[in-house]
């Protein structure tokens, strides 16, 4: 038996991908792993309301990433718990850590980012920057084993840092059963009424508005298509309010673009199913991304996926997403019109063949890696 602990300080959906990446895993690492024992680590805020097997053990460790407390206090914390292995599920290992451990890398987007993508003075920006990239390296060279979420990351991570890609394990993340599209929530039509959309008459799209998700280019299609079609399909776009969002409405603005845009702001756990399935399509228009949970999520619920034409993207949904060239708009506007134009069967067809396809990514078999990589880092 082993003792493994779990950094799981980014454990919540306000940490994006990571938080439900962080969720999942520990939900089914729980319900699988009955030998080893576990340690993890917790901010306040889910401290309490996180519940584990016997052979878990919770840890208060409000310090917060990338600061000094990390780099000073965390390795004397971790060292106090005498693990044999620690899983860091984000890049940010503590320079000081001596220990054995295994580290996810859940893509290099940050390492490639311009100062398009900072909210921070030039001068700030460099000084975060330069130390970000040496932690990250760090934390690549002196793991055990590093686990990517897609063999397009696996890949770039060799490449970028030298490394043998026998060192690199790939754990596909999963969907959780509440998108599946047998799962129909009552009061849906109160729901599309909440946010001004109308069932099959707009496009929809969740997550943040960084640079690299290239919503611009999806704002600019849907209103090309409308105005040659004389349409008034929307392009709704969902998630947190931040400086990112507020440049995206200010550039729909620019673009007069506001007729064609509805920009949500966070939506809640319980309504997102029901906006990925009322919509024609989900519009992933990403020019990187580490694995594509979102486009998955459409999938399951039951609608069609409009993808960048990107290497992960092809990786992750092969032939069942209409994809389009994310440098273009008449290339988007094609999709659009593809996707607006399907029979009812066809559309039926696309999305049944999507759901049968997808079934092959689960939460439960990315535990069962997981734990696979564990037992390898161990020997």
């Amino acid at each position: 038996m082993a003792k493994i602990l779990i950094d799981a300080r980014m454990y919540g959906l306000e940490n994006s991908g990571i938080g439900r990446y962080t969720i999942n895993l520990l939900e089914n690492l729980a319900k699988k792993d009955v030998q080893n024992s576990y340690v993890v680590l917790l901010k306040q805020k889910y401290f309490n309301e996180v519940n584990f097997p016997k052979n878990w053990k919770k840890v208060l460790t409000n310090i917060s990433h990338y600061s000094v407390k990390e780099q000073m206090l965390l390795p004397h914390l971790i060292q106090k718990e005498k693990p044999d292995l620690v899983h860091f599920l984000h890049l940010n290992v503590p320079l000081g850590y001596r220990g054995k451990y295994v580290v996810t890398f859940h893509d290099l987007i940050m390492h490639r980012q311009g100062i398009k993508a900072t909210t921070l003075p030039l001068p700030f920006y460099y000084a975060k920057r330069v130390p970000y990239k040496v932690i990250a390296k760090n934390a690549a060279l002196k793991s055990v084993i590093i686990i990517t979420p897609s063999f397009a990351v696996k890949n770039e991570v060799s490449s970028y840092y030298k490394i043998p890609k026998e060192k690199i394990k790939v754990t596909y993340e999963g969907i959780s059963k509440k998108f599946k599209t047998d799962s129909r929530d009552k009061g849906e039509l109160e729901t599309l009424s909440e946010y001004g959309l109308k069932a099959n008459e707009y496009f929809f799209y969740i997550g943040n508005a960084y640079p690299h998700k290239n919503l611009e280019i999806a704002v600019k299609a849907v209103k090309k298509y409308n105005l040659e079609n004389n349409k008034n399909f929307k392009f709704a776009i969902g998630g947190a309010r931040d400086v990112f969002r507020n440049r995206l409405e200010e550039y729909v603005t620019k673009n007069e673009a506001k007729e064609f845009c509805h920009i949500l702001g966070y939506i809640p756990d319980d309504a997102l199913p029901i906006l990925y399935r009322n919509a024609i399509g989900f519009i992933y228009p990403s020019l990187s991304e580490g694995f594509g949970l979102q486009g998955l999520e459409a999938i399951s619920s039951g609608t069609l996926l409009l993808a960048s034409d990107i290497p992960v993207f092809r990786e992750i949904y092969k032939d069942n997403a209409i994809y389009f060239d994310p440098f273009s708009v008449d290339s988007l506007v094609t999709a659009l019109a593809k996707s607006i134009n399907l029979q009812v069967n066809e559309k039926a067809n696309i999305i049944e063949k999507a759901n049968a396809y997808i079934k092959r990514y689960s939460w439960e078999k990315t535990a069962e890696d997981t734990l696979k990589i564990y037992r390898e880092a161990l020997q």
